[in-house]
């Protein structure tokens, strides 16, 4: 897995939004993550884990994990983390939740929802299973991708069942488990032969003799049945013969039945044809004629009453229209004087407004009288103030000259400041000096009693070591090899050929591979390991004692010169310190001096202050002054605008008067002229309303009236019409009655009244007819056909039964044949399939024997043990690479005999203790160790291009030789495409990686992450 984005909001202490972009730091293969203890660095791991997995090291569901992970000053946590896993496809992760409004430590669960990119689009997943998509489960990828802080020495602590759990996992060991192969396939094969033998008792009875039996029994019933179906046809035949005349005498007989019936019936018939032929003729001819006569007399009767009601409404419209010109007559003279009138209201509005202006006139003066006495106190207090201000300002200029510059006070002080910190570091950095002198003349001692040469010996050492470890590696991989197959061996030797396999079940076994006995060879290899790690435990121990002095003296003598380059340094800067001090007034050995001065113009730096705040409250008052001011002159200038527009007003509206004169009103009230106005407008008003209404109820009514007069004449001719209607229809009736030989038109209703369904009735008499012809043609035929023949009933009944017995007898013995050839045939079927079943039981009894043998080999994962112990020694023999650099050979690991972790100590003899016993920092290197082979071995299982671990924590249990050793490893880890990122709080480290982010707790915002 390879990170490309994190993003963070409102967890633990981020609470702002922070967005970290791996990219930058994955291409320079090692960056860093540092802060002070509690900034937020680990939370970001936990972070990541959390999108993923929904997992923490911290906190469980137990701890109320939703509100403690989120930000106490947020309502709502969001992560989003953008990664590529082994396959190189893009997937993102995002998890929320939020805070409920009304109860602050109840935080919702957190939904979440995985993305994979596809075309440049983030596709939603239908699960969010991380495990699925990473390959790795949470308590593995903590141990080979993240590792937490406090959990570095948890792979190296496993016990051995959860260690061989996870090779199991990381390395697909799981294809060397067989034991659930063989346990299914035996289970598979008891099913099937319980089940066989389980069928097989269902055939105890199925043998050869039985269907011979059968067969036997068959020929006698076949010829028992033919004899039976020769009689059957015989008695047939004369059946048939007898049962056909018996129907044509009874239906003869039948039919003759119902034409006697139908008979009685035909004179009934012939009136209703003569019935229904006259109603049809009558009913074509007078129906439509009394519909007509029916049709106008309804009309005429409908326009007479229309036509009464129409004259009525004519009457009452000319008397209402006589009444409106009355009236209009009556008001036309006021109507006439309604523009004079008009006149005389417009002159009283114009007097109104007149008597109006003048009042707001005299109240305009007297406000402005006021007006004009505020001016003049607003201008006294203006002058009182101005004179304040020119005072305190005279004051300030006074004390100016007194002060020293602000600028040149921080300078100078700067200066004394920067004096005394160089004096003080110049005493350190020589008494360091003195200090790594003494060190390097004792270790000079140390190294007199080896006589050698520093700067050869180590290529002499490492070109033994490196011949030996390759010795070692390639006789370990072939001892495991030997292992495997003397294990494999003991079941390759169980294969036989036309034996099935145990484990799929096949019969041929083209290729067994032959093996042959490994044990010499593998105590041969044996002994030869242990030689070569006795002679690299003699080196070792006389390489591990002089590296540790020349180690001691480098560091020493680095150290000594870095500190005089440093004392150098400093002695030039001392000096040109004080060639940088340019200000005349003041002594470079007089800081005091300086002192004194300083304090003084801080006091009279204050006292301008002072002054200049009364300034500035002086002007204050005055900018407020001079607003008032400013209304008061504002106002009086609209007090006077606005009592020259109302005289102007006054005067225009005493030109525009028309008939009245202002003279006559201006000594009256404004109440008393308003009450005039008011009465001349309404009763102007009232006039040319009335006068409206009435001339357009006139041009309303006129019309109408004319109108109804004509509906009245058109009705009249219209009643004339249909009179002469009605006496046509009369005369037509009067000649179809003398035509059809009827007297009266009563005759003709009298027969209409019966309302008879003609075609009805005629289809019925047409049917009768038929049926009447039919049957008497029908017994006809029959007393033709039967004129030679008689029938005898007794006859017919005893030669019917005998036809029944001898059908029963054929149908039982075809049954019986029938059924004998289905007998025989399901025993043949039945007996071959004993056969077939008994062959499989054979076949799974042998390989429930192989199964059982298979079982034994394989039970309690063994096998996967066995397998899962070579990967941890290649594991461990990769993981030494680096642990033997980084403890200067001091130190190695190996597993015992129970698959647990021993470290070899090469400077007590090589004997072996307990990893518990390993210090602090030893235990990190070997952590770190194992987890790099570890990530070796992931890398090379996926097939991965990359691949990434993070280190929380750790390097503060290293000295400043160890750092550097771990840190040149992970350096070299670049060139193998391997990308590290280390979370850290030591100093050294981050002077050391060129790429790292750094995380600052800020108050009031949380944790904040800037890149360095």
């Amino acid at each position: 897995m390879i990170p490309i984005q994190v993003t963070i909001e409102g967890l633990y202490s981020y609470q702002e939004r922070q967005t970290i972009d791996f990219r930058n730091l994955t291409e320079a293969g090692l960056f860093g993550i540092f802060g002070s203890v509690g900034s937020g660095k680990s939370s970001i791991l936990e972070a990541i884990s959390f999108a993923l997995y929904g997992e923490t090291e911290r906190l469980n569901m137990r701890d109320k994990r939703a509100y403690n992970m989120m930000n106490l000053k947020s309502n709502s946590s969001y992560i989003e983390f953008d990664f590529i896993n082994h396959e190189n496809k893009l997937f993102r992760a995002t998890r929320d939740f939020k805070r409920n409004s009304k109860k602050f430590d109840d935080v919702k669960p957190s939904s979440v929802t995985f993305y994979e990119k596809r075309n440049e689009k983030w596709i939603p997943l239908d699960h969010s299973d991380a495990e699925q998509i990473i390959g790795l489960s949470y308590a593995n990828f903590k141990r080979t991708i993240i590792i937490p802080q406090g959990q570095f020495k948890e792979f190296l602590e496993l016990g051995a069942a959860e260690r061989t759990s996870m090779m199991k996992e990381i390395f697909n060991l799981q294809r060397f488990d067989l034991q659930n192969n063989v346990s299914v396939l035996n289970i598979r094969n008891k099913s099937e032969l319980d089940q066989l033998q389980g069928e097989l008792k269902g055939f105890e009875e199925i043998s050869a003799e039985q269907i011979n039996s059968q067969k036997e029994n068959l020929t006698k019933e076949q010829q028992k049945y033919d004899q039976v179906k020769n009689e059957h046809q015989q008695a047939s035949e004369k059946y048939q013969q007898l049962k056909s005349l018996k129907t044509d005498f009874e239906n003869l007989q039948q039919k003759k039945e119902d034409f006697e019936k139908i008979s009685a019936d035909k004179l009934k018939i012939d009136a209703l044809e003569k019935k229904t032929n006259i109603y049809d003729t009558v009913f074509r001819i007078f129906n439509p004629l009394l519909n007509e006569k029916k049709k106008l007399s309804h009309e005429i009767s409908a326009r007479q009453k229309e036509q009464e009601v129409h004259i009525k409404y004519v009457a009452e419209t000319e008397k209402n229209f006589t009444k409106i010109r009355e009236q209009l007559l009556s008001l036309q003279p006021k109507f006439d004087a309604l523009g004079q009138s008009k006149t005389q209201e417009n002159d009283l509005g114009l007097i109104l407004q007149i008597l109006k202006f003048s009042t707001e006139i005299k109240t305009l003066e007297e406000r402005t009288q006021k007006g004009s006495e505020k001016v003049q106190e607003v201008e006294e207090k203006q002058k009182n103030t101005l004179k304040k201000i020119n005072d305190l300002t005279k004051e300030t200029e006074a004390l100016k000259p007194k002060k020293i510059e602000a600028n040149l006070l921080i300078s100078v002080g700067n200066w004394f400041v920067h004096k005394k910190n160089l004096n003080d570091l110049q005493h350190k950095q020589t008494e360091k000096l003195i200090h790594y002198k003494g060190l390097i003349t004792k270790v000079l001692e140390d190294l007199k009693p080896f006589n050698i040469n520093p700067e050869n010996f180590r290529e002499d050492f490492k070109l033994k070591t490196d011949s030996l470890e390759t010795g070692r590696k390639e006789l370990s991989q072939k001892f495991d090899h030997l292992k495997i197959q003397n294990e494999l061996s003991r079941f390759a030797n169980e294969l036989h050929d036309g034996e099935s396999c145990p484990l799929c079940g096949s019969l041929e076994h083209p290729n067994i591979v032959g093996f042959h006995d490994v044990n010499t060879e593998l105590n041969d290899i044996q002994e030869k390991i242990q030689s070569i790690e006795n002679e690299l435990l003699k080196i070792q121990k006389q390489t591990s004692e002089i590296e540790k002095i020349l180690d001691r003296k480098k560091i020493f003598e680095d150290q000594l010169r870095t500190e005089q380059e440093v004392l150098n340094q400093l002695q030039k800067e001392i000096l040109t310190h004080r060639q940088n001090f340019i200000w005349e007034n003041f002594n470079a050995d007089q800081e005091n001096d300086f002192e004194l001065k300083r304090q003084q113009s801080f006091t009279i730096e204050k006292q301008m202050e002072q002054i200049s705040q009364l300034i500035l409250k002086e002007r204050e008052i005055l900018e407020k002054e001079q607003e008032t001011l400013e209304k008061y002159k504002k106002a009086l200038d609209e007090f006077k605008l606005e009592e020259a527009k109302k005289e102007e007003q006054i005067n225009t509206n005493r030109s525009n008067l028309k008939t009245l004169n202002w003279n006559d009103y201006k000594d009256q009230s404004y109440p008393e002229v308003f009450d005039l106005h008011q009465k001349l407008a309404e009763s102007n008003l009232d006039v040319e309303r009335n006068y409206q209404t009435l001339t357009n109820q006139e041009k309303e009514t006129a019309p109408k009236l004319a109108e109804q007069k004509t509906i009245v004449n058109q009705l009249a001719i219209r009643v004339s019409e249909l009179e002469k209607e009605i006496s046509s229809n009369e005369e037509s009736l009067q000649l179809a009655l003398a035509q059809q030989g009827f007297t009266t038109l009563m005759d003709v209703q009298n027969i209409l009244i019966e309302e008879i369904h003609v075609q009805e009735k005629r289809n019925q008499i047409q049917q009768f007819r038929i049926q009447f012809e039919t049957l008497k043609n029908g017994i006809q035929e029959l007393e033709v056909k039967l004129k030679d023949f008689s029938f005898n009933k007794e006859e017919f009944h005893s030669v019917e039964d005998q036809f029944k017995i001898i059908e029963t007898t054929l149908k039982q013995a075809n049954d019986t044949v029938v059924k004998t050839i289905s007998e025989i045939d399901r025993l043949e079927k039945e007996f071959k399939k004993k056969e077939s079943l008994l062959k499989n039981l054979s076949e799974l009894q042998k390989r429930s024997e192989n199964l059982k043998v298979m079982t034994n080999l394989f039970k309690a994962a063994g096998f996967v043990q066995y397998v899962s112990s070579i990967y941890l020694r290649q594991l461990c023999d990769h993981a030494n690479v680096r642990f033997h650099k980084m403890t200067r050979n001091q130190l190695s690991l190996q597993l015992n005999e129970n698959n647990d972790f021993e470290i070899v100590d090469y400077l007590n003899e090589g004997r072996t203790r307990s990893v518990k016993t390993l210090s602090g920092g030893q235990a990190f290197q070997v952590s770190l160790s194992l987890a790099l082979a570890l990530a070796e071995s992931v890398q090379a299982t996926t097939k991965a291009d990359k691949n990434f671990f993070f280190i929380d924590e750790g390097f503060g249990t290293q000295d400043v030789e160890s750092v550097n050793i771990v840190f040149e490893t992970l350096m070299g880890l670049q060139k193998e495409n391997r990308i590290v990122g280390i979370i850290s709080h030591v100093e050294e480290l981050k002077e050391k990686i060129p790429v790292s982010l750094s995380i600052v707790k800020d108050e009031e915002r949380g944790s904040l992450i800037k890149i360095i």
